[in-house]
């Protein structure tokens, strides 16, 4: 068996990962569990009385991944049960909002659309352009023809107006 562990690991990775996935049934923990275990295999063969220490280097990899799922066992116990999210995605509610959300969004966006509409020309830009287009307070001055310091008054004093007005709905 080679000893070199890049090799090792081409070689037994994926069983490791398949033996461990089939422990936790969570991809991401299965991984975590193979890569662990490459790691205490490296820590071992760091040692001086490292050479001839592995008589058999897969048997080994699989001892190091075994106890560390008995260990992962034991703290389960202790802590309670996680689960992946990718796992039980299948079991989740309709992540798309309900009948009733998209009624208060909608009338949220409709009141927004009022705020803005009450406010001066220049601060509803200059707000407009911050938020939505991604624009700097200089390219906002520019476009305006105003200066970067009155962009930032404008800009506050919009999000002040919308605030109280969606607060007071």
């Amino acid at each position: 068996m080679p000893d070199d562990l890049d090799a090792l690991f081409r070689l037994h990775h994926r069983e490791l990962r398949q033996f461990a996935y089939r422990d936790l049934r969570c991809s991401d923990s299965a991984g975590d569990v193979v890569q662990d275990t490459f790691l205490r295999y490296a820590t071992v063969l760091s040692r001086p009385d490292a050479p001839g220490l592995i008589a058999n280097p897969r048997a080994f990899l699989w001892r190091i991944a075994t106890n560390i799922l008995r260990d992962q066992r034991a703290r389960l116990r202790r802590r309670g049960f996680h689960m992946c999210i990718e796992d039980c995605a299948e079991t989740q509610a309709d992540p798309r909002p309900g009948v009733d959300q998209r009624i208060e969004a909608r009338q949220r966006l409709a009141r927004l659309r009022a705020a803005l509409a009450e406010l001066p020309p220049d601060c509803r830009t200059a707000l407009l352009l911050s938020r939505l287009d991604g624009r700097g307070h200089h390219e906002i001055a520019r476009c305006l023809g105003i200066s970067a310091s009155m962009v930032s008054k404008h800009i506050m004093r919009a999000l002040r107006h919308c605030l109280r007005r969606l607060a007071a709905a």
